[in-house]
């Protein structure tokens, strides 16, 4: 085969399974509409089953559904008539795929499913196969021909499947209200999730590794403070325990510049004043964007009496992974 050739079947396939993919815009209808209003008022599980390729794609609707605010899972039709139909309970909602409406496996589970009471939505590339005919609502996954020119091995059908699949998530996700915050709970351990849910409590540096000084303090006893704690800084705090202000590393380098004594200056005449603080119940991405659009590196973390609770340095929100 030459390569023209291979080159021609390769864009031939993408041609046909964006014209395929193109037609199911239009049978984004009513009964699209009652399938996802089905999944909606269940109380249950979303349930998917298919057999073979079918099987694989909705292994991935399951996955997608669960991830995007409707709990859901995969069974396995032919596990499912050896036991793990127990999986399905009342409340629940079957999609059953089938691009043909006539897999044995799955066509085995429908009279138990009647018998349970639990709603039926099929994908069935066929309105009037078996399983369509069961189903309460069927979505047409039909397509003219398979991207395999024997017409035979699921190509277009499956990302067609595939694709109405997602057109469900989707839909649910915008008519659930399902926002970034509760993606990020099924994600925990994804770069989103730390995005979304770390925040500075969860890396910050508190109690003894807070370096803390008085302003009568001397420079140059407040140097071993802030190279005690390493974190480049120091806080300045009355006798009540409020934040003053700062002191750091860029602060050391403009005192000695204006030939300033270490030994006889005291914290009060050096230190810098407002510095940029945050509570402890603020995402750590938002700590990191404070301290990219201020150039700095470390962030005091103080609570509502201005009481310096902790020290944050960017360091921290790089270990955690957060970008």
């Amino acid at each position: 085969m030459t390569q023209d050739l291979i080159l021609e079947a390769g864009r031939r396939t993408v041609r046909m399974e964006t014209e395929a993919v193109a037609a199911l815009e239009h049978r984004v209808n009513g009964e699209f509409q009652r399938a996802c209003e089905m999944i909606m008022q269940c109380h249950g599980r979303t349930i998917v089953t298919g057999m073979g390729k079918s099987g694989h794609i909705g292994r991935k609707i399951a996955a997608t559904l669960a991830s995007t605010g409707t709990p859901s899972f995969f069974v396995h039709p032919g596990e499912a008539s050896h036991g793990d139909l127990g999986m399905i309970t009342r409340g629940d909602v079957v999609i059953a795929i089938s691009n043909s409406g006539s897999s044995a496996e799955v066509l085995t589970l429908l009279p138990l499913l009647k018998r349970l009471g639990i709603p039926l939505i099929s994908m069935a590339g066929k309105t009037d196969s078996p399983l369509a005919q069961a189903a309460e609502v069927n979505l047409d996954i039909s397509v003219a021909t398979e991207a395999c020119p024997l017409n035979l091995a699921p190509t277009s059908s499956t990302t067609v499947t595939l694709v109405m699949g997602d057109a469900l998530a989707v839909a649910l996700l915008e008519a659930r209200g399902f926002t970034a915050e509760d993606f990020a709970f099924s994600h925990p351990g994804g770069a989103l999730g730390r995005r979304l849910l770390l925040k500075v409590e969860d890396v910050m540096h508190a109690g003894d590794e807070l370096p803390q000084v008085t302003p009568e303090t001397l420079l140059s006893k407040a140097l071993l403070e802030m190279t005690s704690k390493g974190f480049g800084m120091t806080t300045i705090v009355n006798s009540d325990g409020e934040l003053l202000g700062v002191f750091t590393d860029g602060d050391l380098r403009r005192v000695i510049d204006q030939k300033i004594e270490l030994d006889k200056a005291l914290m009060e005449e050096v230190m810098s004043r407002r510095p940029k603080t945050v509570s402890a119940d603020t995402l750590a991405a938002e700590s990191l964007r404070i301290m990219e659009d201020y150039k700095i590196t470390a962030l005091v973390v103080e609570d509502e009496a201005h009481h310096p609770v902790g020290v944050l340095h960017m360091h921290d929100i790089l270990r955690a992974g957060v970008i």
